[in-house]
Formats: structure tokens, C-alpha cells, sequence
């Protein structure tokens, strides 16, 4: 992405329109962030650069084509931002980027860009407004956008299906969720490539933590070990700490503290790294009691 190019254009386009930079800014971001755009120091995100076009009188996605070799799409810088919300659990955050969105018609007139955000709208109504039937309607409703049994499954779709099976392990209906994983086990096996390696790895850790609350601790195990072989081939970094611990935690629930102590171990080295303080906090109070079995592992 050329910043420069970037800035250039806004500053262009602003006079054209007779903005100030205050007033470019207002509603938006700071002045001062305005200035620094300008100037090409540093590049808006994604809604920033929408609500910017939005007063310059121009589709978002003119800035993507001169700014970029090869163009790059609005909508998945979109998607990289509410993937990391998600991940960091930033949901208030989340779905103020879903608003906004929804007002944007590069979502609005196709439907399977809106797919997206229904699918985080899904996640926002269990995970803060705890309403599980609310929230199962929208991933459904969002599902059922492009579903198709005569077609692959796509990534999203898996992802939806996923957000769905990850919803039923927390309100401990077990056989729910293990059948939408298994739907999107299944569906992996057709797929010769994944664009978001992440969707096997979560997968497996979250089959292996039902796994384990249905006491088949060595299934559970197995399925650690593929998703950190899968880990390791893709290099990938994330999944290797939780799934660590959850061998760790097989270990642990039927006395084996030594193996339980060195997968802790490993977790632990893994959390250090990505610098998750949350996790490493656990882990370390884990380590040091070194008994126990009580205590589970933060969402």
C-alpha cells in the first residue's frame, strides 16, 4: 500500500470539495490524524477510509485502486479488522464496526459481503447480549446466505458453523456442537486449501475440549496432536499454546502431573512468546501448584 499516494489523493480531493482538515476530521478521527494521513506518515483503517470517502463525494474502493499493486480489497481489510476484535474478544468494538459497515452499500447491495457481518452480529448477541437464540438465528440466517449442498462449503461458512458449535460447548450441550463440527470436519476433507489455516487448528482444539468433558482424555489428545503437526506445517503460531495445555489438562484430570508439568511447560513457553499475559498468568499459578484440576483454562 502506498501511503503517500494515499494521502496525496484525500488532501487533493478535500480542496476540491473546500474541507478543511478539521472539518474532514470531524466525526471521523483528529485533525491531527487527518494531517498525518496527508502527509502519508501513516494509513487510515478501514472505517476511518470509508467515512473519509463517504465526504469526499467517493467509492471507497478508488482509494484501494490507486494506492495498490496489486488492488486491495476493502472488504477484506474489513475482515482482518473484525477478525482481530474478534480474536482479542473486543466485541462493543466489534459490533461498532458492524454498524458502520451496514450503512456502507459495498455491503448492503450484496449479500454475501453481508454475510460477514451478520456472522459477527451472531457472535455479539451470545457473547454480550447473552441471548443464545438470537444469537443461533442470525448464524443461521447468515449460513443459509450462501449455503449450498450442490457446492463446497466455503471458509466463512465453515466459520459460521464453527461460531455455532463454539456456542453450544459453552452451554454444555455437547452432542449439538460435536454434530457442527463435524459438519465442517467433513467439509475440510474436500478442501485442497485453506486460506485461513486457523479454521482447522480451532476446530480441533475446540472437538478435543468436548472431548475432554466427555472423559475420552486420549481421543482428546489425538486431536491435539494433529492440530500442532498441522501448526507446525503451516507455520502457524496460534492454537499451539491452548492445545499444549489441553494434553496438559488430559494429564492432569487422570493424575499424570509429571506429563501434565511438562505440556504446562510448553504452554506456557508459547503464551510467553505471543506475549498473552492473560494465559501466562494461568499457567504459571498452574505450574506452581501443580495439583489441583479445578482451575480451567480462560476462555
Amino acid at each position: 500500500m502506498d501511503y503517500a499516494v494515499i494521502g496525496k489523493k484525500i488532501k487533493e480531493l478535500r480542496k476540491v470539495v473546500g474541507l478543511t482538515q478539521g472539518e474532514l476530521a470531524e466525526g471521523v478521527c483528529t485533525q491531527a490524524l487527518v494531517s498525518r494521513i496527508e502527509k502519508g506518515d501513516i494509513y487510515p483503517s478501514a472505517t476511518a477510509l470509508f467515512q473519509i470517502s463517504v465526504k469526499l463525494g467517493v467509492d471507497v474502493n478508488y482509494f484501494f485502486e490507486i494506492g495498490t499493486t496489486p488492488r486491495l480489497d476493502y472488504v477484506q481489510e474489513v475482515e482482518k479488522q473484525l477478525r482481530t476484535l474478534r480474536i482479542n474478544r473486543k466485541f462493543e468494538d466489534m459490533m461498532d464496526l458492524v454498524k458502520i459497515e451496514e450503512k456502507n452499500p459495498l455491503f448492503y447491495k450484496d449479500m454475501e459481503k453481508m454475510q460477514l457481518l451478520y456472522w459477527h452480529k451472531g457472535i455479539y448477541a451470545y457473547e454480550v447480549e447473552k441471548n443464545e437464540e438470537k444469537s443461533f438465528s442470525i448464524l443461521d440466517r447468515a449460513y443459509c446466505i450462501t449455503a449450498n449442498q450442490k457446492k463446497a462449503m466455503t471458509e466463512r461458512e465453515m466459520q459460521i458453523l464453527s461460531s455455532r458449535g463454539t456456542i453450544h460447548t459453552a452451554l454444555h450441550q455437547h452432542d449439538e456442537a460435536l454434530h457442527y463440527f463435524y459438519l465442517v470436519e467433513t467439509a475440510l476433507k474436500a478442501t485442497e486449501q485453506l486460506h485461513d489455516k486457523s479454521i482447522k487448528t480451532r476446530l480441533f482444539y475446540n472437538k478435543s475440549r468436548i472431548l475432554t468433558r466427555l472423559g475420552s482424555y486420549e481421543e482428546s489428545t489425538s486431536y491435539c496432536r494433529r492440530a500442532i503437526n498441522w501448526c507446525i506445517e503451516e507455520e502457524q503460531l496460534w492454537g499451539l499454546g491452548e492445545l499444549n495445555y489441553q494434553i496438559g489438562y488430559n494429564h492432569e484430570l487422570v493424575d499424570e502431573m509429571e506429563q501434565a508439568l511438562s505440556y504446562f511447560n510448553r504452554a506456557l513457553h508459547m503464551f510467553e512468546l505471543v506475549k498473552d499475559e492473560r494465559y501466562v498468568a494461568f499457567i504459571r499459578e498452574k505450574i506452581e501448584k501443580g495439583t489441583g484440576g479445578q482451575v480451567r483454562c480462560p476462555k
